[in-house]
């Protein structure tokens, strides 16, 4: 049976302020981070004061908006932006560009742990499982605004979003489920004895693969037969299984 969208985006209204589904998972991204750093902090796994996680937790929280935002705004849709420039800070509106939000983190990450003399893939390691759980969170919250659709279908359970024509696959969901999916994966690997950074390295391959392929299901303008989208994670996933390849095939 197909669905009719009709969900407000908005979660709470408090007086003039608005709180969106779409603002609350960078909330729980945060506490994830926090809680995750705390964690292996006080199992000695890693040299951080409790100070240094809240900084490091502030700053890869930044890293993730700052650099999916600007992603979607200079490549995704620079002409939308700068006919409205003031759109650009209606983040609860989404607009959030994953390889943005990665690239960002990256380059968080490495300053701080070259700062804090911190084994940079180690730490991409313990982050990365919890980041994965949150960007599932994330297409939910895609999918409550009703953004980031499918394309025209007929399967049983099609969605009719606002403001668009026929009824659509949702996409959003799709990529949650593939999101805890890849979660439970590197759950279960983890668990084994393998060197630094097999842990990420392994989510970007899958990650690139998986985005790869679900966006072909996806309204997106293409060039040569693929999306921006799907040349983005197609390097993703070829960086990723050369790294993996190069440095731990039957090294883990």
């Amino acid at each position: 049976m197909s669905f009719i969208h009709n969900v407000d985006p908005v979660l709470l209204n408090i007086g003039p302020i608005k709180i969106y589904y779409y603002s609350l998972v960078y909330i729980i991204g945060f506490i994830a981070i926090y809680l995750t750093l705390r964690y292996y902090s006080n199992k000695k796994i890693i040299n951080l004061t409790k100070n240094d996680i809240e900084n490091f937790s502030i700053y890869l929280i930044l890293g993730i908006v700052i650099g999916a935002r600007l992603f979607e705004v200079i490549v995704w849709n620079p002409i939308y932006y700068l006919t409205d420039p003031l759109k650009i800070f209606a983040l609860w509106e989404g607009g959030m560009s994953l390889h943005g939000g990665i690239i960002g983190i990256a380059l968080v990450g490495y300053f701080f742990c070259k700062k804090k003399k911190l084994n940079l893939a180690q730490m991409a390691d313990l982050l990365t499982i919890p980041a994965v759980f949150v960007l599932a969170l994330g297409r939910i919250a895609n999918f409550i605004n009703g953004e980031l659709y499918g394309i025209i279908t007929n399967v049983r359970w099609c969605v009719y979003f606002p403001k668009t024509q026929g009824c659509r696959h949702p996409v959003q969901l799709y990529g949650a489920f593939g999101r805890v999916l890849l979660g439970g994966f590197l759950l279960i690997i983890n668990k084994k004895k393998r060197k630094n950074g097999f842990i990420f390295w392994t989510f970007l391959t899958l990650m690139g693969i998986g985005r790869f392929f679900a966006d072909f299901l996806r309204q997106d303008l293409r060039f040569l037969g693929l999306s921006m989208g799907q040349y983005l994670s197609l390097i993703m996933a070829i960086a990723g299984a050369f790294i993996l390849i190069k440095y731990y095939y039957k090294k883990f």
